[in-house]
């Protein structure tokens, strides 16, 4: 058993739902303050609903400290962070499962158990990959971190974000992030994201007024008076993406409306719809956009309807620059792939980082059986992750010293 599948399992055996770490964390950390790393538990939360966050840093030192120059380069060192969550979703119903979700579990070459895609065998492999990197570089030209949450998915409102903020009041500087999301299709390193939309959603409450459906003049129906403006709105091309991002859409994926009686028009509907928006466009132009096609149709503000918006996250792109070729680089020195740059798919915790550092990249392992009964991952892919990890440490601490 390999050192990455060992601390894999031990993962796997922590029942970690969101919010609770399980003690996740606290492994993690050990296994890094033995590489000297400085370890800080950051939680966060309700008492009901309490997050741990763990930010761990190892800064690379030259000697000797007190020379200026040493202290210079220092201050100029690069941050890569690995980033990525020890929650898991729920399990869904147990006897579903084939072995017991939280009993780490091997048949025919897989690891069976909640979180094997999503993302423990990626946090095991980081760290594993760190422990081997340090061992033969043990100063290197760039300083490495750690930033895990328990609130990921969850409501994400007290885990990275909340680290992110901390960082930024402390003037913190990150230069490069990783994030183990499991983003490959068939084999680990066939696809990475250098990138995600963003995502806003909106509810849209029509205002009509209630009555007898027999004597419609008396009432108004809000189902017919929205019903113009949304046949617009399923039909506009809100921009074309670009080379990085498919196009933005617009979906609904809720209407309510009736009091249930077949003879009762509505007072008021309710329409819950959502943005997933390319770097084309943002959320204020398709806010006006939406509401100007509500006004072409009669709908006034507060008269006729009221509208609340939530900003999930704004879309992110990392360009191929030092991190993504160092990245691509390390895929194919371990697998032979020349891996596919990605933008798909839904956000991440990568939102929060990457507004505070100016790349970051997702890279896990096959994501087929994320939040699944029977979630695992093919132990053949697990040594390789952690080597690519490790081939990128390598590949960045070549281009640092060459900085």
């Amino acid at each position: 058993m390999t050192a990455t599948l060992r601390l894999t399992e031990q993962l796997l055996a922590r029942p970690s739902v969101t919010p609770d770490d399980a003690g996740c964390q606290a492994l993690l950390a050990q296994r890094l303050s033995a590489l000297g790393f400085a370890c800080e538990t950051l939680e966060s939360g309700p008492a009901d609903f309490r997050v741990t966050n763990l930010w761990a840093k190892f800064e690379s030192k030259c000697q000797p400290a007190h020379d200026q120059q040493c202290v210079s380069a220092i201050k100029n060192t690069k941050t890569l962070v690995f980033a990525g969550h020890t929650d898991v979703v729920p399990t869904g119903p147990l006897a579903q499962w084939r072995s017991p979700p939280f009993v780490p579990t091997h048949d025919a070459g897989l690891l069976y158990g909640r979180g094997a895609s999503d993302m423990k065998t990626s946090l095991a492999a980081m760290v594993v990959a760190c422990e081997e990197f340090l061992a033969a570089t043990p100063q290197p030209a760039f300083h490495i971190a750690f930033l895990l949450t328990s609130d990921e998915e969850g409501p994400a409102n007290d885990g990275t974000v909340v680290v992110c903020r901390t960082l930024q009041e402390r003037g913190e500087v990150l230069d490069w992030c990783v994030v183990g999301e499991p983003t490959s299709v068939e084999r680990t390193g066939d696809m990475i994201k250098n990138g995600r939309r963003g995502t806003m959603s909106g509810k849209l409450t029509v205002k009509g007024v209630q009555g007898h459906i027999a004597y419609p003049h008396l009432a108004r129906n809000p189902v017919h008076l929205l019903a113009p403006a949304l046949a617009e709105l399923v039909g506009v091309q809100w921009d074309a993406g670009n080379d990085f991002f498919p196009a933005t859409t617009w979906q609904v994926s809720n209407i309510h409306g009736g009091t249930g009686a077949s003879n009762v028009i509505p007072g008021h509907v309710v329409v819950d719809f959502n943005f997933r928006f390319s770097t084309e466009s943002t959320p204020e132009g398709l806010q006006q956009r939406l509401q100007d096609v509500l006004h072409r149709h009669g709908l006034q503000p507060g008269t006729d309807y009221d509208l609340a918006w939530t900003v999930g996250g704004l879309p992110f792109l990392t360009r191929p620059g030092p991190l993504v070729n160092a990245v691509r680089d390390a895929i194919r020195a371990e697998t032979g792939l020349d891996t596919e740059l990605s933008t798909t798919g839904g956000t991440s915790d990568g939102r929060f980082i990457a507004q505070i550092c100016p790349e970051v990249i997702e890279l896990g392992p096959p994501n087929a059986t994320i939040h699944k009964i029977n979630e695992c991952v093919a132990v053949a892919d697990i040594e390789p992750l952690k080597n690519i990890y490790r081939r990128l440490l390598e590949n960045l601490h070549a281009h640092a010293s060459q900085a």
